[in-house]
């Protein structure tokens, strides 16, 4: 009898697709529509783009963006008694194009649809070597629902893990100022009349906006910042960029750490910049007393209750190892005391 050989076929490597996400503080600010402008200028460049699912909310200008792509079919479910459409996954997995439109980022999905949430039907797509352009909100940032609801009372529902946002290849910022936004709303461009002026009364609130436009700003300077440092590693680059202020400060068991520690807190907050707080410890460094060390502790102690990134470093030179962490950092100034 002849033995019956198993042979295993491995599936061939798919390379990931690139997600961008266009951001915003609220909705109405136009990421739509920016999303829809920049995938006209890809099409023009012969990109095979189709709309996997885009919400127009009856805007006629959105609308008409939305008719130079191919859209894709929805899938189609009942739910309360009327027929709504959702993404058809499959559809746009089987017809593959190089880049897909998903509207809402942090839509729930209808029950019997294969994912729970659309970040995951956007994930599936990348997994599948699908680019994909999406657009989002900031309240749905999960880090950030605490400080959403400190600022507005309302308890966001929809929430995206960050994960998904470190998967985004680009995040870019739409802004509107909020005077224009709100204005927007009177006119029936945002929700209808109804709706719109209860929005007005409640989350659309001035104070509201202004506080969520500037975390949104904030969180994509931050996004930018990570991206540039990322820059300088790869090309090597050793010198500092004064983009923006940086600083420094070196702990040690000295009690003049504490006034240091103080001062560069004071700068930190009147120049709105990052600060980081390092510990070196070093062979140049004899052995410390007992009440050098519980000073040591409490310089970090106070650094990390005054806000400071904390970091305790290792190697045979302290001014070699700060320096070295200050440019990897793009650190601006470096603050010390005598240790």
């Amino acid at each position: 009898m002849q033995e019956e050989k198993n042979t295993l076929v491995e599936e061939p490597q798919t390379d990931k697709g690139k997600l961008k996400i266009f951001l915003g503080y609220c909705a109405g600010v136009g990421k739509t529509y920016r999303m829809l402008q920049e995938a006209i200028v890809s099409k023009k460049n012969n990109t095979d783009v189709v709309v996997g699912i885009v919400e127009t909310h009856g805007r006629v200008e959105t609308q008409g963006l939305v008719k130079e792509f191919e859209v894709m079919p929805r899938k189609m479910f009942e739910y309360g008694g009327i027929k709504l459409g959702e993404l058809d996954l499959d559809n746009v997995l089987s017809r593959k194009p190089e880049l897909v439109l998903v509207d809402e980022l942090a839509h729930t999905n209808l029950p019997g649809s294969r994912h729970t949430k659309r970040y995951q039907d956007v994930e599936e797509l990348l997994n599948s070597g699908i680019n994909v352009f999406t657009t989002l909100n900031i309240q749905h940032v999960q880090s950030l629902t605490d400080i959403i609801y400190q600022i507005t009372t309302v308890k966001v529902e929809e929430i995206i893990p960050d994960r998904i946002l470190e998967l985004a290849n680009e995040i870019e910022l739409v802004d509107l100022p909020p005077e224009k936004l709100q204005q927007r709303l009177t006119e029936g461009k945002v929700y209808i009349p109804q709706k719109a002026k209860q929005a007005m009364q409640k989350f659309f609130k001035k104070g509201n906006l202004l506080a969520l436009r500037e975390l949104s700003l904030k969180y994509t300077a931050k996004r930018v910042d990570i991206d540039l440092l990322s820059y300088r590693e790869r090309e090597e680059i050793l010198n500092v960029w004064p983009i923006e202020a940086k600083i420094l400060v070196g702990i040690g068991s000295s009690k003049v750490t504490e006034k240091v520690l103080l001062i560069a807190h004071r700068m930190a907050t009147d120049l709105e910049a990052d600060w980081y707080a390092v510990h070196v410890e070093s062979s140049q460094q004899v052995k410390t007393s007992e009440k050098a060390r519980n000073q040591l502790y409490r310089n970090i102690h106070l650094a990390e209750e005054l806000g400071a990134k904390v970091v305790t470093l290792s190697g045979n030179s302290i001014a070699d190892e700060i320096l070295g962490f200050a440019r990897q950092k793009n650190v601006t100034l470096i603050i010390t005391g005598l240790q």
